[in-house]
Order: structure tokens, then C-alpha cells, then sequence
């Protein structure tokens, strides 16, 4: 173990969770190991090798599907409220495990631990938040038109939910699924990111001893790590009837494609280009805090991230100083030290893209307020770490109207109404996040009118970053149009069906139609 690693607990902590130096996987549970390449996990901390995992071959894969197909069987007729009992000890594990898989989390991922510490703390929130559901998965009654009948709608389980998870929350968003899934009657294949491997591990590791202990298949949490074409097999089968896909725009578009060519349902959360408006009636103070915390919270790996900040023109100069202020005070390095703001960006890929956005934007013209740079020397040998940039653009750059999966924050000016910037927020492609800052009850309410935000999530003085699990997380466009965690997101992973009963002893047809006989 390097000094970081060794000064901060992490071997205790992979000790703790189950992960060795060469793991064989966990494809459906402790007791199943696959049998393809070696997948190496480095840290973007320092640069060093945390350990190995064997990949899932398309021969795991079929007996990963032959044990998840099996468990749902029996598992979809167990009554919901013992499967809330599952959760709920799936959150007490959680509890015990806090410390060490949040370690993990920063040390694998790279963000600050207190960040890691928090997505830990969101998979607690929505088991509990699962555990009260089990009891609510409840349907409607209507009035029939014909006399002596009664009519209701039900969920059902669905079936095998596939699971694809992105670097930035490794195990947060797996969680948000898998809770959901298990209190509906589902099981759960999951492909996490190659990035983070052992997070995935982790996850399966403390899930199969809560499976373990109430003698259920252990196929009714499934585990499979590679590469996109992992991801393949499972958009591609007929076997699983949702898919839900975290990840780029792009991804996304592949997925949806191929999931869609097979009748199936996609659950999408996918890019953000996310913006703040910031009025004249704003508290500037809460505007710095908001949108330096939503720019560089998780080194700008967040697909909520604030990317946009779009300033009245009359207070645009005090604003932009008070940003460039604070970012002065940010410190950049080993995110296990919390005294640290920032951590890196998950590997070189995402340096050499944070690169080319400031190359790109200085270009179209943009002015850089805050200088972005790739960090090196004592703390940052890991070549991830990068300085947190302010760039003042338009919104018309292509730059500006893509998303910069990195620490880049453009600043744009409006002028006139709040009208005026609800239309400059609106005018990119994805829809996920967004915010307006201003003690002016009419902006406000009219931000998050019909003709306000078109993003699935819309604050008031708040950022654009960090949802609660109370609400559907998901936004529209090119984000997908998918809602995951609360509100009534469970449904998606049931099946609805409309019942119809004649307690009578004739039969009327619906609209009043004869036919007899």
C-alpha cells in the first residue's frame, strides 16, 4: 500500500469489505468467481494500483442471467413488505460499512470524502425510503360503466433489471435501483463502471451476506465487470425488460436504440449542461456558495454540476469577482484529506477533455478569468489534478452548448427580463438541473411555471447540485427523460395491470354494445 493509502486506512477498509489483492468477482454472489481478462483499478489519488478483478466472460454472463431468471421466480412472490425487510437490512449493513466503503469511494473515484462519505449516506436514505414503500406499492379503484363490475389497476414485478452505472457515483445510483428493484419484485444484473470496479465489488459483497443470512439465491443481485460490451449483452437481451443507463448522451442514445428495437423499457439519466440565473434581487453570498460548490464539488464530475452561471448584466462584475475570490481560497489535492475541497478528475481521458474544452472555448473567443491548468508536483503525481477554471463566454460558443464533464464553469451575461435568461438556459439540449437565485417572488414562481425552466429538476436559491432521494431525480431532452429514487419512480420497475371483475350473473358489454346470443 502507497503512504496515502496505508496513512488513510484503505487496506483496513478493502479488508473490511471483502476485496483482496486479485478478486475473481462476485458475478451472482460470494460463491460464483469469473473466468475473464484481468481488469486493474488505479486511483486517481496517486496513480497507484488498488487491485485486480477478473471480468465477467460471455460464459459468466449466461449463468448470471440462468441464476437471476431462477431467484425471480420465487423472489416476486414473496410479500413486499419481507422484501422491505431485505432493505432494510441491506441499510443497516450500509451503517456498519459507512466509513470503509466511503473511503473507497474517494479513494477509487477520486472525490473528496466527505463526498464519499455523503453517496454512502444516500444509499441509507433510499433504503429506508424503500423499506416504507414496500407497504405502499399501491394501485387505483375506478367506477365501471356497467352495473355489478368493479374495476382496479395493480403493479406487478417486472422481472431481471439491468444496471449500468457511470464512474461519478459508483455505488449511489446502483443503490437508488436496486432498492427500488428489490421492494418491486425484481432482481438485479449490474454493470458498474470499469472505472470503479471495486466499488461495485463492495456493493455485491455486503448485499450477498444480507441475501446469505435470510437464505435467498444469491442470483437476485448480480454482479458483471468489463467493458461496453458487457453493456451490449444486456441491452441486447429479451431477458430484461428495463434497462436503466447512467452515463453520456451518447451512451445513451446507443442504448435506447438497441433497447427500443426489442420492445423493451430503457430508464435514462444521461447529461446535464446545467445553469444558474442569477437576478438582481439575488443574495450574492448564497450565489458564491451555490455555484462554487455546484461547479467544483466532485472535481465537476456531476451530471448535476453547474456548468452555466447566467448573470444579470448589472451585477455581472460583482458576481464574477466574487467567484474568482473564492476560487482562490479552493484547495486542490488528496481528496481523503478533508481539508481539501477538490480532488481529480478520474483519469488522463478526462484531463486530456478538460483540456481540449479551455482550448476550445479561448478559440470561440471566450475570456479566462480563473486560468485552468494540470496540476504536477508533490500531491498531484497522479497527473489528474486540475485547477478549477473560470471562463467567460457566450452562450452561443459550441463549447458552451456541450457538456464539460470537468471543473469549467462559464459565466454568461443577459440583459432585460428574466424571461431573457430562462431562454438562454433553456437553449441547449439537456434538461437535467437547474436553478435561479433571486428574492423576487415573481421570478421565482414564474422560473417554475410551464413556461419557466424546462429541466426536470428546478431550485430556488439553491444550486443545481445535490437532490434529495425524496424526489424523482431525472431531467428531459437529451437527458433521457428517466426518474430514478423517489416520489412515485418505482413505478417503472413494475408492470401495471387493469382488472376488471363481474361479481353479476349477466353480461353487459362496455359502450353499451348488444350482442346476443
Amino acid at each position: 500500500m502507497t503512504t496515502i493509502a496505508t496513512q488513510f486506512g484503505i487496506k483496513a477498509a478493502l479488508e473490511q469489505l471483502g476485496i483482496s489483492e486479485l478478486n475473481e468477482g462476485t458475478s451472482t454472489g460470494t460463491n460464483s468467481f469469473s473466468s475473464g481478462a484481468i481488469l486493474e483499478s488505479y486511483s486517481p489519488v496517486d496513480g497507484q494500483l488498488i487491485a485486480k478483478v477478473k471480468t465477467t466472460s460471455a460464459a459468466d454472463y449466461e449463468k448470471v442471467m440462468q441464476a437471476a431468471t431462477e431467484a425471480f421466480q420465487s423472489f416476486r412472490l414473496i410479500p413486499a413488505p419481507q422484501r422491505g425487510e431485505i432493505v432494510r437490512q441491506l441499510g443497516e449493513k450500509l451503517r456498519q460499512n459507512k466509513e470503509a466503503l466511503g473511503k473507497l469511494v474517494s479513494y477509487e473515484m477520486g472525490k473528496s470524502l466527505q463526498e464519499g462519505y455523503g453517496e454512502v449516506q444516500e444509499m441509507i436514505d433510499i433504503c429506508d425510503f424503500a423499506v416504507g414503500l414496500s407497504r405502499q406499492l399501491h394501485g387505483l379503484t375506478m367506477h365501471s360503466e356497467r352495473p355489478n363490475h368493479r374495476m382496479y389497476e395493480q403493479y406487478h414485478s417486472l422481472g431481471v433489471v439491468g444496471i449500468i452505472s457511470a464512474f461519478n457515483f459508483p455505488v449511489a445510483v446502483w443503490s437508488w435501483n436496486a432498492a427500488l428493484a428489490l421492494v418491486c419484485g425484481d432482481v438485479c444484473v449490474w454493470k458498474p463502471s470499469e472505472k470503479t470496479p471495486l466499488c461495485g465489488i463492495a456493493c455485491q459483497n455486503i448485499l450477498a451476506k444480507v441475501l446469505e443470512e435470510n437464505k435467498l439465491p444469491e442470483g437476485i443481485s448480480c454482479l458483471i465487470n468489463g467493458d461496453y460490451k458487457l453493456g451490449e449483452l444486456l441491452t441486447k437481451d429479451s431477458r430484461i425488460p428495463l434497462i436503466s443507463a447512467t452515463g453520456s448522451t451518447r451512451m445513451g442514445k446507443i442504448v435506447a436504440q438497441t433497447v427500443a428495437a426489442r420492445l423493451g423499457k430503457t430508464l435514462l439519466e444521461l447529461g446535464g449542461n446545467n445553469a444558474i440565473i442569477v437576478t438582481p434581487d439575488a443574495d450574492i453570498k448564497m450565489t458564491v456558495i451555490g455555484a462554487v460548490f455546484g461547479a467544483v464539488g466532485t472535481a465537476g464530475q456531476r451530471c448535476t454540476s453547474t456548468r452555466r452561471l447566467i448573470i444579470h448584466d448589472s451585477i455581472y462584475d460583482k458576481v464574477a469577482a466574487a467567484l474568482v475570490a473564492a476560487y482562490q481560497q479552493l484547495r486542490i489535492g488528496n481528496p481523503l484529506d478533508e481539508k481539501n475541497h477538490v480532488g481529480p478528475l478520474i483519469d488522463f481521458d478526462a484531463v486530456d477533455k478538460y483540456n481540449k474544452a479551455l482550448e476550445k472555448a479561448v478559440t470561440e473567443g471566450a475570456k479566462i478569468l480563473v486560468d485552468g491548468a494540470v496540476l504536477s508536483g508533490s500531491g498531484y503525481e497522479s497527473g489528474c489534478y486540475v485547477q478549477p477554471a473560470i471562463v467567460e463566454a457566450d452562450n452561443a460558443f459550441e463549447i458552451v452548448q456541450q457538456e464539460t464533464f470537468a471543473p469549467v464553469l462559464y459565466l454568461l451575461k443577459y440583459s432585460g427580463t428574466v424571461e431573457n435568461a430562462i431562454a438562454i438556459q433553456n437553449n441547449v439540449a439537456q434538461g437535467l438541473s437547474s436553478a435561479i437565485m433571486t428574492n423576487n417572488l415573481r421570478e421565482a414562481e414564474l422560473f417554475l411555471s410551464a413556461s419557466g425552466s424546462d429541466c426536470g429538476i428546478a431550485n430556488v436559491n439553491i444550486g443545481t447540485s445535490g437532490a434529495e432521494i425524496g424526489g424523482a431525480f431525472g431531467g428531459e431532452k437529451e437527458t433521457g427523460g428517466g426518474r430514478e429514487s423517489g416520489s412515485d419512480a418505482w413505478k417503472v420497475y413494475m408492470r401495471r395491470q387493469t382488472n376488471t371483475i363481474n361479481y353479476g350473473s349477466t353480461l353487459p358489454l362496455a359502450q353499451g354494445i348488444k350482442f346476443d346470443l
